[in-house]
């Protein structure tokens, strides 16, 4: 079964990452959450993004508010491909969005709208790069779009 790792940067942002993980189920995807402040707890959100691929994991999902430096770190401590979810907590997250989107050349972070409707999208997102793989995940986004 394809495996998503889901990092949020704070407990508070559980709710989104629940959000995800429930979409990613859909598609027969296994999520995990884990929660690792980019900034409170910088070695551990490292090993977290330089290990994922080493166990199993072929996306890394980011989400983060504030500064949302989250989704760029991981991105720097992986070449998994990693998806930013910005969580809105100060200017509408509009500033998260932007952190996330402006990342310098070769680390790339990709970004999906702000809040509850980016945590699906990332899920949807991450279906799509494994469904390249997994014909199961395929067959199941395939679903979903026609379900729309």
């Amino acid at each position: 079964m394809p495996k998503v790792l889901i990092l949020l940067g704070s407990k508070s942002d559980q709710s989104y990452g629940d959000e995800c993980l429930e979409q990613l189920g859909a598609f027969s995807v296994e999520g995990k959450i884990e929660v690792s402040s980019a900034h409170r707890k910088p070695a551990q959100t490292a090993a977290l993004a330089s290990q994922a691929e080493g166990q199993g994991y072929e996306v890394i999902i980011a989400m983060a508010g504030l500064s949302a430096a989250l989704p760029g770190v991981a991105a720097a401590h992986s070449n998994l491909p990693v998806i930013g979810v910005p969580i809105p907590a100060a200017l509408g997250g509009i500033d998260a969005l932007l952190a996330s989107v402006q990342m310098p050349p070769g680390i790339p972070v990709a970004a999906v709208t702000i809040g509850s409707p980016g945590a699906k999208n990332a899920a949807v997102l991450a279906a799509r790069i494994l469904a390249l793989k997994y014909p199961q995940v395929k067959a199941a986004l395939t679903r979903h779009r026609e379900a729309l």
